[in-house]
């Protein structure tokens, strides 16, 4: 039975998807593929599949704590608000930690395993796992904006993420991983369908939970780095006044040109000609390697 929620989510995310994409370009909820020399338009939302798929096949996991379902799904309604909207950075970040709360509620061992030693938060372990969740969704949020690089580097976290745990958080990867990946076949390069800030939220929010309740705080940190590395670089610009505004270009041979603003892509961009393509695959590859390193790790602490 631990085969049959991953079955579950792939085979709904997968067959969910071009539906959903159909409704939203009915109702016009589409948004311009900036990174093609003809903008075409895309239908968005894309994450309502990822959010039914998951969720539905998360119902199958008997084990699962009851706080898990409520905050995936709630992130998938911040997302929603989000893409219907755009929301404030701030005003996300607020809606985040509002649907972790029920984080607080959970029952889970204090103690987070470092390499070496181990470190126990006692009381304050809920307040850090509300604020990892919380910066996991938005961190898979901010790394965003080419065809195929949410949905495949969430997807490969998660498939490694179940690699280093066992037990329902191992089910709930699985589940999650696979559903990535039925979604990716749609929105692979070139995209039918976004994923949206339902998605991306969500997928997001997903990796925190598994970390949290499979015990692998370490390693979700580990796959998260580029992520939180992009963050670090546009949070270093704003600091000393880089809020310079535009978008990457497409030059005539399909090679990128980095936006004016610094970010962990736009540093990619301006030292190697990569296509659209190329600079998703580098950073699945680079996901795949931050992946062996935490199996690596496993297997060896």
């Amino acid at each position: 039975m631990m085969w049959l929620p991953p079955l579950i989510g792939l085979t709904l995310t997968f067959l969910l998807t071009p539906y959903i994409a159909s409704e939203m370009e009915r109702a016009g909820i589409v948004g311009r593929d900036i990174h093609k020399p003809h903008q075409p338009e895309v239908p968005e939302m894309g994450g309502l599949a990822l959010v039914l798929g998951i969720g539905i096949a998360s119902a199958f996991i008997h084990t699962l704590p009851g706080w898990v379902l409520s905050v995936f799904l709630l992130y998938g309604v911040v997302g929603i608000i989000d893409d219907l909207t755009s929301l404030r950075q701030l005003h996300k970040v607020i809606l985040s930690l509002l649907v972790s709360l029920p984080l607080l509620t959970m029952k889970v061992t204090p103690i987070i395993s470092l390499p070496g030693f181990t470190l126990n938060l006692g009381l304050l372990y809920p307040l850090f796992a509300l604020l990892f969740v919380t910066g996991s969704a938005n961190l898979v949020n901010m790394l965003a904006g080419f065809n195929g690089l949410e949905a495949g580097t969430s997807g490969i976290a998660l498939l490694f993420l179940a690699l280093v745990t066992e037990g329902p958080a191992r089910i709930l990867a699985l589940t999650g991983s696979g559903a990535a990946f039925g979604f990716l076949l749609w929105n692979r390069y070139p995209a039918k369908v976004f994923p949206g800030d339902t998605g991306t939220l969500s997928l997001g929010a997903l990796i925190g939970i598994v970390a949290i309740i499979g015990k692998v705080e370490f390693y979700g940190a580990i796959l998260l780095l580029p992520h939180f590395l992009d963050f670090i670089i546009k949070a270093t610009g704003v600091r000393f006044g880089v809020r310079k505004h535009g978008r990457t270009v497409v030059l005539e041979d399909g090679t990128l040109k980095a936006p004016p603003y610094p970010s962990l892509l736009g540093f990619v961009m301006r030292r190697s000609r990569v296509t659209e393509p190329k600079l998703v695959a580098l950073m699945w590859l680079i996901e795949t390697l931050l992946g062996f390193t935490t199996l690596s790790l496993h297997l060896l602490l």
